[in-house]
């Protein structure tokens, strides 16, 4: 992700997320720790015409992976973006060392649970109220050893082991 597609993904930002949108800010802010050396990794997925498709965003501090958001357009949903971008983060975060990578999820977003579950992430938690203002709660999840090989950068199929 660069600073050109804030504006676009702060489109998709605001039809998917309507209630709790991050802020154009909040994603300058994110962007402005992907140089190297920094604690952010942010990718965007596009269309063949260049439109942006979907954007996911990793933070790793000392050897913790999290990953801040992902995201694809309802219209392209169950063509496995959503799986594109996961595999993304993951592979960052081995690249990074990360021992493990936590993620929130929505409570009453089941599909992308599945997501997550086939990929290895395993509940852990709950944050009481974490998304607002709707007062969600979140579905803490961890994968504790991110399935990618860093000296390869292959990663395994979760659908087969």
């Amino acid at each position: 992700m660069r600073w050109w597609d804030i504006a676009p993904v702060m489109e998709l930002e605001l039809r998917l997320f309507p209630e709790d949108a991050w802020s154009t800010g909040m994603y300058w802010s994110e962007l402005a720790e992907t140089h190297p050396g920094g604690t952010r990794h942010y990718t965007v997925a596009t269309t063949p015409d260049g439109a942006v498709a979907g954007y996911a965003g990793l933070m790793v501090v000392a050897g913790e992976g999290d990953v801040q958001t992902i995201a694809v357009d309802e219209r392209l949903q169950g063509a496995g973006l959503g799986a594109v971008l996961l595999t993304d983060l993951i592979r960052e975060s081995a690249r990074r060392g990360c021992t493990e990578l936590l993620l929130e999820v929505r409570v009453d977003n089941p599909r992308a649970q599945r997501l997550y579950e086939r990929f290895g992430f395993e509940p852990v938690g709950i944050r009481r109220g974490y998304y607002q203002p709707a007062d969600v709660d979140a579905l803490v999840m961890r994968l504790d050893h991110p399935s990618t090989d860093p000296k390869t950068d292959v990663m395994k199929d979760p659908r087969h082991g």
